[in-house]
């Protein structure tokens, strides 16, 4: 199994930015497409972005694109998402996650390995 851990959450104004970052470890990183979820409490997981195995293919929700950019260094063992022009409402713990497939799925169920999130709190 792979393992994952997040990092880069923090407080941050509205209007700024922040770069999650997400290292894998225990498996060959190139083998997962990946994706990034958010949750408050009280709610279900969100859909944020999704990358595949290779770098080459991307899915956001209508209502990321153009604020959220998901990337990966598969030397590197990391998958990133920028997150630029953060609002209030942006404010959650973001998760990344793992799946064997590469169909970009938006599903949170599709996906075996999560990390233990990173929490990004949005001041107005």
């Amino acid at each position: 199994q792979v393992q994952l851990v997040e990092s880069g959450g923090g407080l941050v104004q509205a209007g700024g930015s922040l770069r999650l970052s997400c290292v894998a470890s225990g498996r060959t990183f190139s083998w997962y497409s990946m994706a990034w979820f958010r949750q408050v409490p009280g709610k279900e997981r969100e859909f944020v972005a999704a990358i595949s195995k290779s770098g080459d293919r991307f899915n956001y929700p209508d209502s990321m694109k153009g604020r959220f950019t998901v990337s990966r260094d598969n030397d590197e063992n990391t998958v990133y998402l920028q997150s630029n022009g953060l609002k209030p409402e942006d404010t959650a713990a973001y998760y990344c996650a793992a799946q064997r497939g590469d169909v970009l799925i938006t599903n949170p169920k599709a996906y075996l390995y999560w990390g233990q999130g990173t929490q990004v709190t949005v001041s107005s």
